[in-house]
């Protein structure tokens, strides 16, 4: 959806309906002109008389975008939902009008971008990573939506500078530039993601967009000469070794020359690829010949060098790059590619589109197989594996921005990872499975850390374990973001498998606590009555402290516990009940008590009472920080714990136990409490780090001795480093 108004006068000329055909002619000459023409006159008609921010009639933007879409010479169903795409959204029609008169297919495709663009207008209510994480759910397995939605957006951002809100641009172009221009790229249609970047770059940093066109335009001045002579030395090199090939210079982009100022802290005299050269032949084998007459001509630069015809992109690019010492020393930048390849590193995915046999379809070039969404596949597997947003944002652009290399399995699969991954990355791109349960890795025969880099041609076999588990310091082991988000999955799965276990261990503690057999009992009544799923939900619910074992047993053996409380088992000391369990001056009946968290009196610990008007009695003990609060001396009372708080009372407490961050602690931990007689009603996980982990543990004790107890207990346990008291 795009801005209008009202008012202006249009500001650009509109293709014309003869004009679109003869673009489309141009790649199809079997042309449903009918087909066309009627969705032509269509969305001019149901968008009438609306107008865009620019002045222009609001069909002009369709028919732009359909424009845009020739280009990528898509086939009539992508054309024609070019023309359409914003008609159900915009205007009164419905998918079943597109439906009835242009087709299901077409319906289908209109349908998807208008889900893609309805995320955009929710886009300023929600936070970037949520609007990227519902996008990639949103496309749909035909690619072509994706290839409308950037044709919509690449004609909106050359539109955006009509946009009168500055606030609006900006965000339009922040989007741009973090969403759309890097799918764009992962697909592999760099002529439109190099387009989208620099017209967003232009309206998110001005000032930095300014400077670097001025330098480049002061260089074009500077080095005309010296281009000309090397395109016209390539010409010749060429020539002379009988190669037929087209040379052309390029200027690498503002916002490209942006991102290597940024990412690698030079200046822009240091850049030395500003400008490099194309060359064009007619076959693959001509390619490596012309790569011969080049390095035979010149010194090329090491380590610059690059197949990407044996061993291509993901998305499908194929080329050479090499870069030589030209003439008068001044370095050169070379990429050598045939036509073909030329279009697939234009267009991409959108490059394997053609007529064949009469059809129209998807063929991929030279018998080379490129799935047209296998370069999404990455980015829609990080989804799989749960997590918020932001780590899926965070995970997201790790897989689109890095830059590749090329890696083996010892069979000679080919795996291609970002640059600086390691054998944990390279694990987890296998598969899955493979990931968690890596404890090892061999690169070129040779046994290596987990942590070493990986490099162009490496073969890597992954040594694994019957377990899965996460690799210690797994943060410094991964970079790409499947990994990243596989090991944050496995962390959460190893994390719920150590809360069921100490719930299973808590639970059988608080049945026989109140003397009922853990072997004896029938689970299924109590999962059934406290509505949980399985008895795997129940335990981690109980391990969590989300479930007492008071509520357990009660739901096991329904009126049992409350029979037992009354019969003098111990019973929790609250608010309600205070009064039961204290003696001194002041507790006459009726008088609300309120024990107070800010320290957490306990059976055993010195007390004293505050008066408050109209909300009772406070407890406190004794040397509580808040007691310099209360000056007023008539305030205070004399409390102290009766015999009932000392022989049937339960208090809860929180402890800070910081343990060793390994598999088991959790139950361990929980073992010692329950064989303590405490009872956890709530465990929380606190500064989480690769070797040590906080516990913030609330139990139901008896007493402050037998607090001290359990503290002792777990201070014994070898991985446990330290155990204190939370109060407040």
């Amino acid at each position: 959806m795009t801005e209008t108004q009202t008012i202006a006068q249009p500001k650009a000329r509109i293709l014309r309906q003869y004009e679109l055909l003869e673009l489309i002619r141009a790649y199809n000459p079997e042309l449903n002109e009918d087909m066309i023409n009627r969705a032509y006159v269509y969305a001019t008609k149901m968008h009438g008389s609306q107008l865009r921010a620019s002045g222009d009639p609001y069909y002009a933007h369709p028919v732009e975008v359909a424009g845009i879409l020739t280009q990528l010479k898509l086939d009539e169903a992508s054309i024609v939902t070019g023309l359409l795409h914003d008609t159900v959204e915009d205007t009164d029609a419905t998918y079943d009008d597109i439906a009835r008169l242009f087709g299901e297919e077409v319906a289908g495709l209109v349908q998807g971008v208008t889900k893609l663009t309805q995320l955009e207008v929710t886009a300023e209510r929600t936070t970037q990573a949520e609007n990227l994480q519902k996008f990639v759910l949103a496309l749909s397995k035909d690619i072509r939506v994706l290839l409308v939605k950037l044709a919509d957006r690449l004609h909106n951002m050359r539109t955006l500078h009509f946009i009168k809100k500055h606030e609006k641009r900006v965000r339009i172009a922040r989007e741009t530039l973090d969403i759309y221009a890097p799918l764009a790229r992962r697909i592999g249609v760099n002529k439109f993601a190099s387009e989208l970047e620099d017209l967003a770059f232009s309206f998110l940093y001005p000032d930095a967009c300014a400077a670097i066109n001025q330098q480049l335009a002061q260089n074009r001045e500077r080095f005309h000469k010296a281009n000309d002579n090397v395109e016209d030395r390539l010409i010749k090199v060429l020539k002379e070794a009988n190669i037929d090939a087209r040379v052309s210079g390029r200027e690498k982009k503002s916002y490209s020359i942006w991102r290597k100022l940024d990412r690698k802290a030079v200046s822009f005299g240091e850049i030395s690829d500003i400008y490099g050269f194309r060359v064009l032949v007619n076959s693959p084998e001509q390619c490596y010949l012309a790569l011969a007459a080049i390095h035979s001509a010149w010194s090329y630069v090491p380590g610059r060098f690059k197949d990407y015809i044996s061993v291509p992109k993901p998305n499908g690019y194929r080329s050479l790059h090499t870069a030589v010492v030209g003439p008068a020393g001044m370095r050169a930048e070379i990429q050598i590619r045939t036509d073909d390849m030329d279009r697939i590193a234009e267009y991409g995915v959108a490059a394997h589109w053609k007529y064949k046999n009469h059809s129209y379809g998807y063929f991929p070039d030279n018998g080379i197989s490129t799935d047209p969404m296998a370069a999404l596949r990455g980015i829609f597997s990080i989804l799989e594996d749960g997590g918020d947003a932001e780590d899926f944002f965070e995970n997201a652009k790790l897989e689109m921005f890095q830059d590749q290399v090329f890696i083996f399995t010892p069979k000679g699969d080919l795996h291609a990872l970002p640059r600086g991954a390691t054998s944990v990355d390279f694990a987890y791109a296998v598969h899955t499975k493979i990931g968690d349960t890596i404890v090892g890795a061999k690169i070129n025969g040779v046994n290596a850390p987990l942590r070493t880099p990986l490099r162009n041609g490496d073969i890597v076999e992954v040594l694994r374990s019957d377990k899965r588990k996460p690799p210690p310091n797994w943060e410094s082991l991964a970079i790409t973001g499947k990994a990243r988000s596989g090991i944050r999955r496995l962390l959460r799965e190893t994390e719920r498998e150590e809360f069921v276990i100490l719930g299973k261990r808590l639970a059988g503690h608080a049945l026989r606590r109140f003397g009922i057999n853990p072997e004896e009992v029938d689970l299924k009544n109590a999962i059934e009555a406290l509505k949980f799923k399985s008895a795997d939900e129940l335990y981690f619910s109980i391990g969590r402290g989300k479930l007492t074992g008071t509520q357990l047993a009660e739901a096991v053996v329904p009126g049992f516990v409350t029979k037992t409380a009354l019969g003098h088992s111990r019973v929790s000391i609250d608010d309600e009940h205070g009064s039961d369990f204290l003696k001194g001056e002041g507790l006459t009946e009726g008088v609300a008590i309120h024990f107070m968290p800010c320290c957490s009196p306990l059976p055993g610990e010195r007390i004293v009472g505050i008066i408050t008007q109209g909300s009772g009695i406070e407890v406190h003990t004794i040397d509580c920080e808040n007691l310099a609060n209360h000056d007023d001396d008539e305030a205070w009372v004399d409390l102290s714990w009766n015999e009932e708080a000392n022989k049937h009372g339960l208090a809860v407490a929180r402890l800070l136990v910081s343990c060793e961050n390994s598999k088991g602690v959790f139950a361990e931990v929980g073992r010692i409490i329950a064989n303590s007689d405490g009872n956890i009603i709530n465990l929380k996980t606190e500064n989480r780090r690769e070797d040590f982990i906080d516990l913030a543990i609330d139990i139901e004790v008896a007493s402050t001795k037998h607090l001290n107890s359990i503290a002792a207990s777990l201070r014994s346990l070898p991985v446990v480093v330290d155990v204190e008291r939370i109060r407040g």
